[in-house]
């Protein structure tokens, strides 16, 4: 493989869920994102989460799109999201929204640098971390 030939983004991830529509209202009212609706070439509706130029697709635990991961499991994810806001302000609004905080903050490493996290569960039971770059 030439030195021009590497990987220089992640285009989207799949989050398996129980429940689509639980799934998009917590990740919208608590998180922030935005919901969208698209149509592959195969003509389905399909749902996707989007921040930013990022997006998580959801599949469904019950029948996901093929092809899909070996083992489609919910619960199964660790995502780690980097936010503008205090930690203190997600504190607060996590609070709010009836959002246990498992833990935090904790100082943790990021892909860039140090990071300061929360986190919290999701209503597959995947763990969310919050994090402000320290």
């Amino acid at each position: 493989m030439s030195d021009q030939a590497k990987i220089f983004a992640l285009d989207h991830l799949v989050l398996t869920v129980a429940d689509i529509a639980a799934t998009v209202r917590f990740y919208c009212s608590v998180l922030g994102l935005s919901e969208e609706v698209f149509h592959p070439c195969d003509g389905s509706g399909r749902h996707a989460l989007k921040f930013g130029s990022q997006k998580i697709n959801l599949h469904p635990a019950a029948a996901p799109f093929a092809p899909h991961a070996s083992h489609p499991a919910t619960g199964s994810a660790d995502l780690c999201f980097l936010s503008d806001w205090s930690l203190e302000a997600w504190q607060a609004h996590l609070e709010n929204h009836n959002v246990v905080i498992e833990q935090g903050p904790i100082e943790r490493t990021g892909a860039t640098g140090p990071i300061v996290s929360l986190y919290i569960r999701d209503p597959d039971g995947n763990l969310i971390e919050i994090a402000n770059r320290a």
